[in-house]
């Protein structure tokens, strides 16, 4: 008599040990990619960083950008030193710096440039002196896929920027916050469709994340950087309520807390902030910023009292707490004698962005729909 042959339903046939494990790994990856919604720059795969240095002086003329001979960090390897171009691979808000030394008895000009015509921001000395000095300055920039950033220098043999194995001349930028869009773009370019799974696999559960409730389960963001573009003159009209420095361009505002009109950031996410700015000093008058926090407690401040008719720059940074509510802005001071000097070239700057938010907004809710 012929036995009978052991009937199996079909979903004992389609889970075997090898295909369980498959399957298994199939789920994890889509609920990494869920839980991996809220992305932070610090995430792999959506880092970008860079600091280079240069160890020897250029004389105006000779070359056009400041190209750099040692490279501290390139995460993302977005930066070439050879060319001194920095080329934007994740779209977002990147916080750039940047310090040149005065070269003895030229002057100094050297701006950052986007895609090789828009001037983000400039240092300048106009002290044809014997001494050696350093100017920095530093903005925030929204850039997108291909954008170039380097450091263009005045093609005028009048003009030098120094430096040593000291060395004088550095460029730093790294990636604040990616786009909305770039954080789900890198899952999408790394991991299968939703749709797709193993042959004879159960598709996952919920294979379809919610992507539109992003705006209420991300961390916390927040960041600016403006500019002014011509001086703010003091005057002396006797006892007055203090009253911001205020700015004509925006470069960044994410989450809308900076009010380039009023001149004030006011904190929605309570945390730890950075801060910095940089101020021109104008000819015949010397220079008095501070930065301030309420009503008017100072924090810290730029000075210069040097009555010259040349300009030059004053820059300051630092790490406040706040709370929500606090705001924060520059103040310059008003009285005749002082002067903030700026033109097209973007002396001026201000710069601001949340590092660490408070522990009670990093309870993200990450669940699904």
């Amino acid at each position: 008599m012929k036995s009978l042959p052991i009937l199996r339903p079909a979903c004992v046939a389609l889970w075997r040990p090898n295909r369980c494990v498959s399957c298994l790994l199939v789920l994890i990856i889509y609920l990494g990619c869920a839980a991996s919604f809220n992305i932070s720059p610090m995430t792999t795969g959506l880092r970008s960083a860079f600091s280079a240095t240069r160890s020897s002086s250029i004389l105006g003329g000779t070359q056009r950008s400041v190209t750099f001979d040692r490279l501290l960090v390139n995460i993302g390897e977005d930066f070439n030193p050879e060319t001194g171009t920095f080329r934007c691979r994740l779209p977002g808000a990147y916080y750039f710096s940047f310090t040149v030394g005065k070269f003895p008895k030229k002057m100094l000009s050297v701006m950052l440039v986007k895609n090789g015509m828009e001037v983000q921001a400039m240092a300048y000395d106009g002290y044809q002196n014997q001494g050696r000095k350093v100017q920095s300055q530093s903005v925030m920039v929204s850039l997108k896929p291909m954008d170039s950033v380097y450091l263009l220098l005045q093609e005028n043999p009048h003009y030098a920027i120094y430096s040593n194995v000291g060395p004088y001349i550095t460029f730093s930028g790294y990636l604040v916050y990616p786009d909305s869009t770039s954080s789900v773009g890198y899952i999408n370019n790394h991991l299968s469709p939703p749709g797709l799974h193993l042959p004879g696999c159960p598709p996952p559960v919920d294979a379809y994340y919610d992507w539109r409730r992003r705006a209420t389960t991300e961390e916390p963001r927040s960041a600016f950087s403006v500019a002014r573009t011509r001086s703010a003159l003091g005057e002396s009209r006797g006892r007055r309520e203090r009253e911001a420095l205020k700015f004509d361009v925006e470069y960044v505002n994410i989450g809308g807390h900076f009010n380039k009109t009023s001149g004030h950031f006011t904190c929605h996410f309570p945390g730890a902030y950075y801060f910095a700015f940089t101020v021109g000093k104008h000819p015949r008058r010397a220079v008095s910023v501070k930065l301030m926090t309420g009503r008017g407690e100072v924090r810290a401040m730029v000075f210069d009292e040097d009555m010259s008719r040349r300009r030059e720059m004053q820059s300051q940074s630092l790490l406040l707490s706040l709370k929500r509510g606090d705001s924060v802005w520059l103040y310059s001071q008003q009285d005749d004698g002082y002067a903030v000097y700026s033109n097209q070239g973007r002396y001026t700057t201000f710069s601001g962005f949340l590092v660490y938010p408070d522990g009670e907004f990093m309870n993200i809710d990450r669940t699904f729909p």
